[in-house]
């Protein structure tokens, strides 16, 4: 048997966890639990929704298809490529769930002709009447550094990443402000929020977005029109291989980085997520862009020697 002294002692560390640690654990577990309560309501409201994704026929945008067609979502295909986007349209009817879905739809679409964007958006309302949610994920990546790029190029980023998806925005925003609901999601870059070398036009197109996303966030507020960047950090799809070079030439080679990144399975799980949650702005990288994120603001001169070491490398 437990002496008294330990009996005393035993319930002494049941009273002080009681006292200290209870206040503050039940409440975190009541808030979690509200959470995962709405999260649950939220995602089953995505049935039946209009979702319209950019760059579809690969990568991050194909997983994104297939996440969203899962949810019961019925799901705009959009890219360049019409084969590619009939193959992930048949994968995704292949699928045998017990979820109710809807046959996706496809959308051949170039972002660098801004002047068909309006044209082919207005093809998608005359189908759905309404586009629910606009995933702006379509876009294109640079392996140069900023004075062997050429002006082409510096422009053609731009062009795709920015301009592109900027059109596309402003194409789907009358209808969501007529019927007071919408969602604007743009898939964005942790280099979007700190510039790293030899990325100088990539970062630049996703900088300029995530302004725009900010300034919009605040216009369209009113009208109950909802804006979520999304800022990953590496992802393990083609987005190497198809970047150009700084003569405009495909690089063609798979970086170590983006080999080693986040499947794009589950970061299409997390945009599905920060959606459900109604995030404004969100990071989905590890603890190493996050940290260079707060180095930047926090202790500049550091984080600027950093970025002249790792530029000297890359030119040796």
């Amino acid at each position: 048997m437990k002496s008294l002294a330990e009996r005393s002692s035993g319930s002494f560390y049941w009273w002080l966890w009681a006292t200290l640690f209870l206040p503050i654990a039940i409440p975190g577990l009541v808030f979690k639990l509200l959470t995962n309560m709405r999260e649950r309501r939220n995602k089953r409201h995505l049935n039946g929704k209009v979702i319209l994704i950019t760059g579809a026929s690969s990568g991050l945008g194909e997983a994104l298809a297939h996440s969203f067609f899962l949810a019961g979502c019925k799901v705009v295909l959009a890219a360049r490529r019409k084969d590619e986007l009939e193959r992930v349209r048949k994968d995704l009817l292949e699928i045998h769930t017990t979820v109710p879905t809807h046959p996706p739809i496809i959308l051949q679409l170039d972002l660098s002709d801004l002047n068909s964007i309006t044209e082919k958006v207005q093809s998608v309302l005359e189908i759905h009447g309404a586009i629910d949610i606009l995933v702006n994920n379509g876009g294109i990546s640079v392996r140069g550094d900023a004075l062997s790029t050429s002006i082409d190029v510096d422009i053609r980023i731009m062009l795709v990443n920015y301009f592109g998806t900027v059109a596309m925005t402003k194409a789907c925003l009358p209808s969501m402000m007529a019927r007071k609901e919408g969602r604007i999601v743009c898939v964005s870059s942790v280099q979007g929020k700190f510039a790293i070398p030899h990325r100088s036009s990539y970062s630049a197109s996703k900088h300029a977005l995530q302004a725009f996303c900010d300034s919009l966030r605040a216009e369209v507020a009113k009208d109950n029109i909802k804006v979520t960047l999304i800022s990953p950090g590496y992802i393990n799809t083609a987005i190497s291989m198809n970047a150009l070079t700084g003569t405009g030439e495909k690089y063609g080679k798979m970086d170590a980085a983006t080999a080693s990144g986040a499947s794009a399975e589950d970061t299409a799980q997390s945009i599905l997520k920060a959606i459900v949650r109604d995030d404004k702005d969100i990071m989905l990288a590890p603890i190493a862009p996050k940290a260079a994120y707060c180095l930047r603001h926090l202790m500049p001169s550091l984080y600027f020697w950093i970025m002249k070491k790792r530029a000297e490398k890359l030119s040796t």
